[in-house]
């Protein structure tokens, strides 16, 4: 097999070089772009050794009708040892029936530490 001239190889080089740097550029960027959401990086939050957590409430505006829906704030509590959901129900000023409501699937008498828990 006959290689090229050594002036035709700088020459494919000079072309080639740019193009794939271009290439592993544009790869980087889609790649970081998947990786971010749509509105944007999420904002970093901070925990203090709290038990109970508050998600912000949900305001939500539509602007063909001019209504405005406000979504009460759900809170969560991460179950640490000797938690019941009585317990929880009167620390919260509710019942245990709506903590079985808000918490489907979630066994009353099967709680284990570190496990969260909806509270209102």
């Amino acid at each position: 097999m006959k290689r090229p001239p050594p002036g035709r190889r700088r020459a494919v080089g000079r072309y080639a070089a740019p193009a794939v740097f271009l290439l592993a550029a544009t790869i980087a960027v889609l790649l970081i772009r998947s990786a971010l959401d749509e509105s944007g990086p999420a904002p970093a939050t901070t925990s203090i050794a709290v038990t109970t957590q508050r998600t912000a409430t949900a305001k939500t505006t539509t602007a063909t009708a001019a209504t405005t829906t406000t979504t009460a704030a759900a809170e969560y509590h991460t179950i640490v040892s000797g938690d019941t959901f009585q317990q929880l129900a009167l620390d919260n000023h509710t019942t245990v029936d709506e903590l079985v409501r808000l918490n489907p699937g979630v066994d009353p008498s099967a709680l284990t530490v570190g496990q969260k828990i909806r509270v209102r």
